[in-house]
């Protein structure tokens, strides 16, 4: 199967990351440093240009200290085309352009790469918030209806809050007609999808040596058969509490290993071989979806004391067509080495790429200073 290629990326004022260009080969890429020498940002700003996706709680937070603006280009290949994707950054604000037209995230190559982190753990442990944006992101890329049709709920759910919070009971059905049509929807994609998920994660967790049985199910807060009555029998208590307790916004993805709860009962270790059979079924479900293999992205492979999962980690980077992997020492097999040393990036065993002012890397094209630094607008 053939898979989504990264050709270059380019960054400027991105976190700790000095101005540059990198490009980059088909198989394994290695990039190796010591802690905080960058190796997690330069992940971070390729998953933001493939997917304009980020978890940070504040944009600026991206945007290197004493800087107002950062900038991430992505030229790639997908489904057979070559693309520009860029992505500016500024307080509170995100740009996208495909080939120079503003897009939405949505309109971006919806398989074009997977992450596997240390913290990825945290989907087992965390709170059921986190196991829900993992899912709702996973099947946002997998269906744009889906994402279209969350956030529309999302939107009614925070409009139909406020009314409460006002003590607005009028209004509550205006607001529940449209929850229960919308709910509904994602309720029946979140079951549909969750089997085939969880067929791939079971397999995954036992290729990972687990002797107990993976398996994923949704603790729903209401049916669509019963959605309209719960709003309705539950209104005193959304009234006292100011928001809506029904619905997929609180619903979870419930983990179980051998019977129990992943989440209380596994070890970290065990909580480490589901997080990564999680993401195996992400790479595979992604890869079915769109015909091509994502771009493989794995941070601090060396974080991984187990031999087993390391092993793991490392066959599945070798077995794609492009795979990113950092770590504090050189990844085994890889094709390509970067050396990591303050956000600054040095092939190994070739002569040292001299660090470029984005502004300085196409100086034959007159239209290109305007997108090297473009201007920031609020995408709507």
């Amino acid at each position: 199967m053939r898979g989504v290629r990264l050709e270059s990326l380019s960054t400027l004022n991105y976190r700790n990351l000095a101005p540059c260009t990198l490009r980059f080969g088909g198989g394994v890429t290695g990039v190796y440093g010591e802690n905080g020498a960058g190796k997690t940002n330069l992940l971070e700003a390729i998953y933001l240009a493939l997917t304009g996706q980020t978890d940070v709680g504040r944009l600026e937070q991206l945007v290197q200290s004493g800087e107002s603006e950062a900038y991430v280009r992505a030229d790639l290949e997908s489904g057979g085309s070559l693309s520009v994707q860029e992505v500016g950054l500024g307080r509170g604000r995100r740009q996208l352009k495909v080939d120079g037209v503003r897009v939405r995230a949505g309109d971006l190559p919806r398989g074009s790469a997977v992450w596997i982190r240390p913290e990825d753990s945290e989907l087992v442990f965390g709170s059921p918030s986190l196991r829900r944006a993992y899912l709702d992101s996973l099947l946002s890329r997998l269906s744009a209806r889906y994402g279209q049709q969350l956030g529309r709920y999302e939107r009614t759910v925070s409009q139909r809050n406020a009314a409460l919070k006002g003590g607005e009971q009028w209004a509550m059905s205006v607001w529940d007609d449209a929850l229960v049509k919308l709910g509904t929807e994602i309720i029946t994609f979140r079951r549909r999808a969750l089997t085939r998920l969880g067929e791939l994660a079971t397999d995954a967790n036992a290729a990972l040596g687990s002797r107990k049985t993976l398996t994923l199910t949704l603790l729903e807060t209401t049916t669509p058969e019963t959605y309209a009555h719960d709003l309705t029998s539950r209104r005193a208590e959304e009234l006292a509490r100011g928001s809506t307790v029904s619905g997929p916004h609180r619903d979870d993805l419930v983990l179980t290993l051998g019977g129990f709860s992943a989440s209380e009962y596994a070890s970290r270790g065990e909580g480490r071989t589901v997080a990564l059979a999680l993401r195996r079924a992400e790479l595979e479900l992604l890869a079915e979806r769109f015909g091509e293999q994502p771009i493989l992205l794995i941070d601090d492979f060396s974080a991984e004391l187990d031999p087993g999962r390391r092993t793991f980690l490392l066959e599945l980077a070798a077995g794609v067509p492009q795979a990113i992997v950092t770590g504090t020492e050189r990844p085994p097999g890889a094709s390509a080495q970067f050396w990591a040393q303050s956000g600054r990036f040095t092939p190994v065993d070739a002569p040292p790429l001299a660090d470029l002012a984005l502004a300085d890397l196409n100086a034959d094209d007159s239209e290109e200073d305007e997108l090297m630094a473009p201007r920031l607008e609020e995408v709507r």
